[in-house]
């Protein structure tokens, strides 16, 4: 069995095949067999990580697959190695299982799209998954880093895959630049890595960090984070990801559940040892991730596009996740990623089933009722839902505990101000529902006509995520309800331990924790039957007002940016172009030109053609070397 590590290579490359087929036979390959190529390559990965994670599992220890040498110059060796251990396949699982059911899914959903763009999408999909999977495999920052310039690239192929719609290409490009700005902050940070450790692999460098100063690694730890920022959606650098639907429903599903915005996540709990040795950078992470995850949430009430509540949603989740990381829960921010890519991915696939069967309608207002019509989709949406509210015994609830836990145990301001996020997530996302499959419909006479159940290949990955959605939280039992039980921790302890023994630990009494379960479950319960009852017998339907407006609004937050940044950056190229480029620049370039065609012009006059011009210059010029050779 543990020769199939030998095999580890497989994982990536099939997507890379599925996207060199697709990709380079897009003029000649049809639709059926596309599908085939693309899904059937994702399967494929999942069934060896799926090995791979069985003996991960029995040994224990991690694995380095060598492929080749990278980079050997001088003294500086970097490998491009794969290590297989028990965080990589975690989450190879997660990318190849939610990836291979969100491809499913999409031969449905695209079947309206022309063969050569059907092809297209599905080779963007594969590289996307061939670039996660080398992100999270990468036995080095530099493999990690490629896998990270990747999953940017496929972002803005997949979210202005739609590119003649000129709005759908600006929110693509919104997306590169500010993951951009990100990625300098991390390339900034493996510069300080490699200044300090001299090697890029994590089995060099983690070992080192006890002996590397707090200052210094608060500064490489804070890089990394800038760009955790970028990819992962925190404040400052999160608004493009709402603006990221743009894309196809499908494309969002895969970028906010399972792949590019968990990358921030992975990054930073592979890194955990250098974390925890940076408390002031712990705490950072902590304040930001909780600040995102309250703005989002805010925002998210008042949105009235299906896409977009989800969008802010995610945002909010991933502020939790980096809270848990940030008081150095790693087990519970890990926790956290695998079961918000199962409950997210049925959202947003619930959304884009709402979405087919309404004709490409996404404003909820414009809804309602439609559980009848719809009865698949409205009870697995409903399953959604619950479990990113945190009712148990639903997956949500069982990972958010956790973070909440550990954040009260760290600081009881963080929990507190955590729980009320919490209670915003369950009300907009039952206000979402209630106007979406409550009601009566809302829509016109031809889309009422028109509206019915999506095929099989869309609601079976959404019964199989619905099922996912409501057991994978018992894999983290926490030890309040059954000793042992936490079989997630016990498998990722080999990965953490080295934090474990760093950290101080803060522990909260079963009472306390019984007490905190209590009193979250009533508030977050009052929140949803508020929402229920409110939005079920009375929508919103007219336009926000006050506040609500400024929720609406998404606190002008794009505005202010626009303003700050963006305006005075297109002022200061208006005076560089005017006065450096063509002035400066153009001037001097264009003046060495027009000096050579002058010099030209008069040496010219020098070729007259008569003898006697040319034996006055040959006599001169011997006159002049002759002087030259004897007085100089």
């Amino acid at each position: 069995m543990k020769q199939i590590i030998d095999f580890a290579y497989l994982v990536p490359l099939f997507p890379l095949i599925g996207f060199l087929i697709n990709g380079l036979g897009r003029n000649y390959v049809g639709k059926p067999l596309v599908g085939i190529i693309g899904s059937g390559a994702v399967l494929a990965s999942f069934v060896v990580s799926l090995l791979l994670f069985n003996v991960v599992k029995a040994e224990g220890s991690p694995f380095t697959y060598h492929l080749f040498d990278f980079i050997k110059t001088g003294g500086l060796y970097i490998p491009f190695d794969l290590q297989i251990d028990r965080l990589s396949v975690l989450f190879m699982l997660v990318i190849t299982g939610v990836g291979f059911l969100i491809h499913l899914y999409s031969t449905a959903y695209m079947k309206e799209e022309s063969s050569v763009h059907f092809a297209r999408y599905f080779a963007y999909l594969n590289l996307f998954v061939f670039s996660m999977l080398l992100l999270v495999m990468g036995a080095n920052y530099l493999i990690m880093f490629i896998g990270w310039e990747g999953v940017g690239l496929c972002s803005y192929l997949l979210i202005g895959y739609w590119f003649k719609n000129i709005d759908y290409g600006n929110a693509a490009r919104k997306a590169f630049v500010m993951n951009r700005i990100g990625d300098l902050g991390f390339l900034l940070g493996l510069f300080f890595i490699l200044q300090q450790f001299g090697s890029l692999t994590y089995t060099t460098i983690f070992p080192q960090a006890g002996g590397i100063s707090v200052g210094i690694l608060t500064v490489i730890t804070l890089l990394l984070f800038v760009g955790a920022t970028g990819k992962s959606a925190q404040i400052p650098l999160y608004t493009w990801l709402p603006d990221a639907m743009a894309g196809p429903t499908p494309v969002s599903a895969l970028i906010h559940a399972a792949t590019m915005v968990t990358a921030g996540i992975y990054m930073i709990a592979r890194s955990n040892v250098l974390y925890t040795l940076a408390p002031s950078t712990q705490t950072v992470v902590a304040v930001v991730g909780l600040s995102t995850a309250i703005l989002a949430a805010t925002i998210a009430i008042k949105q009235n596009d299906i896409k977009k509540v989800l969008a802010y949603s995610t945002v909010s989740q991933l502020g939790y996740m980096f809270l848990g990381l940030g008081v150095g829960a790693y087990t519970g921010a890990v926790f956290h990623v695998m079961t918000h890519a199962f409950f997210k991915a049925l959202l947003f696939l619930g959304a884009g089933s709402v979405i087919h069967a309404m004709h490409h309608e996404q404003d909820i207002r414009k809804m309602g009722g439609l559980s009848k019509k719809l009865p698949i989709t409205h009870i697995t949406f409903l399953i959604g839902c619950i479990a990113i509210a945190g009712i148990p015994p639903f997956s949500g609830f069982f990972s958010k505990d956790e973070i909440l836990v550990h954040a009260f145990a760290a600081n009881p301001v963080l929990y507190w101000v955590g729980l009320l996020g919490a209670l915003m997530t369950a009300f907009y996302m039952f206000r979402l529902y209630a106007m979406t499959f409550r009601g009566s419909f809302r829509g016109t006479e031809d889309q009422a006509h028109h509206l019915h159940e999506s095929p099989w290949s869309m609601t079976v990955p959404l019964i199989i995520l619905a099922f996912l959605s409501v057991v994978a939280g018992f894999v983290g039992i926490p030890e309040l309800i059954a000793p042992d039980a936490h079989k997630l921790q016990q498998f990722l302890a080999p990965v953490f331990a080295a934090s474990t023994q760093l950290q101080e630990v803060h522990h909260v009494s079963h009472s306390t924790e019984y007490m905190l379960i209590a009193v979250s479950l009533t508030l977050i319960v009052l929140s949803i039957v508020w929402a229920w009852l409110k939005f079920s017998k009375k929508p919103e339907m007219d336009d926000a007002q006050g506040l609500g407006k400024v929720l609406a609004n998404k606190w002008y937050v794009d505005e202010l940016y626009d303003v700050v940044v963006s305006k005075p950056l297109q002022s200061l190229g208006v005076v560089l172009n005017r006065f450096i480029e063509k002035t400066a620049i153009d001037g001097l370039v264009n003046g060495a030109g027009k000096l050579v065609l002058w010099g030209g012009r008069q040496l010219r006059l020098l070729q007259s053609g008569q003898v006697g011009s040319y034996v006055l210059w040959m006599v001169l010029s011997i006159l002049i070397l002759i002087v030259f050779t004897l007085f100089i």
